[in-house]
């Protein structure tokens, strides 16, 4: 059953803040006990603006006491349909009480959109397209691109859809926003608040600092654009300017209108157009160590590819007739000294041995990827689950393509931990391999093919 309207309380008469901020206000609803619960509540936003909608409490509900709605959303005064906010309590669909049946469902259709016409900025739908704005008609057919998803084959990745109009030289091509535009649509709840987007923008910026001046040095460097050091990759973090932190500059910061120029002038710990000192716990070369490495595979951005061992040695799916034996060579003799006594089969057993397996995603683009500059493996890095809950590397495995092609299998070398002289640093350029397919795997199979 549904109540009668109520409008808000000392909407005009209530001294809000200029800036950002919260604003609390007071609606008096009519409410009968036949009418149950309430459990969703509909809003009409009649103002000439949008505002953004935290949260909503229903005080005093007999029986119940307070009853919560959480929105966290922006309500605009163009939708063509009510907006519906429900109470902060789940359902099973087979639990959902009918009353509330309907909304739910009308919100999904609202969110999932009809795929017609151009998405707006109050316009909150979740709809997904192909990658079919990649090519540059006006520039002729060397700019011609593929569409990207939408094939038998392959179906995806998937973009979220704008609805922009199709490029005037090739319907099936849709148009394109300039280069550096920041206007592609996203529902206007997921976009970056302007604290977000401002340090979003700020590192952008930094990061393309950190471009401009090595390519002028580059100028007298003969490899261009690679690390040849250490520091320098420590010189991302170190030298800039370090501005005072003294009460006068924090007052200064604190006038400047702009969150943006806020952030590139930041007086903590950061200095100008230069990024954050990662905190180490130890010194700067603990991210050498193995349990380093092992923690950051863990909490990076791909831990879900991380699985439990199933089976010793670990096999490959691919099909053998068309890139020959895959088969790991990786051996008990290379990890069982570091297992803490057990051997393979207890450590199966009881789930101890993890594997993070990029051998079978790389493999078959081994040999194009390494006909160019850029070189790499396929790789498979074996973990052992200790008895404080950490995961401890035991071996990483690099292969390549046979020299007669992949239909003649894998060229495999088994790597293990070592601290000292060249062994030691070959170990760490095996989980430097192991971590830039870790990173790879996340960009081109986890967030864009598989998204």
């Amino acid at each position: 059953m549904k109540g009668k309207p109520a409008n808000l309380e000392n909407w005009v008469t209530k001294i809000t803040p200029v800036l950002a901020g919260e604003a609390t206000f007071s609606v008096t609803f009519e409410w009968d006990e036949s009418m149950g619960v309430p459990g969703v509540f509909i809003i009409k936003n009649k103002h000439h603006s949008q505002f953004y909608l935290k949260t909503v409490t229903l005080e005093d509900v007999p029986g119940h006491g307070r009853v919560h709605f959480v929105c966290n959303s922006l309500v605009y005064p163009r939708y063509k349909y009510d907006r519906v906010f429900f109470s902060n309590k789940s359902y099973l669909p087979c639990q959902m009480p009918e009353p509330l049946r309907q909304y739910r469902e009308e919100e999904l259709v609202n969110l999932r959109g009809d795929g017609k016409g151009t998405l707006k900025e109050w316009d909150r739908v979740y709809d997904y397209d192909f990658y079919n704005d990649l090519a540059m008609p006006e520039k002729g057919p060397d700019s011609h691109r593929p569409v990207l998803g939408g094939s038998p084959n392959c179906p995806y990745p998937r973009r979220g859809r704008t609805g922009r109009m199709p490029h005037k030289n090739d319907p099936k091509t849709e148009s394109r926003l300039f280069l550096l535009s920041l206007n592609i649509h996203v529902p206007r709840d997921e976009r970056f608040s302007q604290v977000k987007f401002s340090d979003f923008i700020a590192y952008t910026l930094k990061s393309l600092f950190q471009v401009l001046v090595p390519e002028i040095a580059a100028l007298c460097d003969k490899t261009i654009n690679e690390f040849d050091s250490f520091q320098d990759v420590l010189d991302l973090y170190e030298g800039g300017i370090k501005l005072p932190s003294d009460a006068t500059i924090k007052k200064i910061r604190d006038c400047l209108p702009s969150e943006l120029i806020r952030e590139l002038v930041r007086n903590d710990d950061e200095r100008l157009m230069k990024f954050p000192m990662p905190a180490l716990s130890k010194d700067r070369s603990a991210w050498r160590s193995d349990k380093e490495f092992a923690r950051e595979t863990l909490t990076g951005v791909n831990p879900i590819v991380i699985s439990r061992l199933k089976e010793f040695p670990p096999v490959s799916k691919l099909d053998p007739k068309e890139y020959g034996h895959q088969k790991s060579t990786i051996r008990r003799e290379h990890i069982e000294c570091n297992m803490n006594g057990l051997t393979v089969e207890d450590a199966l057993k009881q789930n101890k041995l993890f594997i993070l397996n990029h051998h079978d995603a790389f493999m078959p683009y081994l040999g194009r990827i390494n006909s160019t500059t850029t070189k790499t493996y396929g790789t498979r890095t074996l973990f052992f689950l200790q008895d404080d809950g950490t995961l401890k590397p035991l071996a990483i495995e690099l292969s390549l393509l046979h020299p007669q092609g992949e239909g003649h299998g894998a060229v495999s070398k088994v790597f293990t931990p070592a601290e000292d002289g060249v062994e030691g640093s070959i170990w760490q350029l095996a989980k430097a391999y192991a971590a830039v397919n870790d990173s790879g795997y996340h960009q081109l199979i986890s967030h864009l093919h598989e998204c």
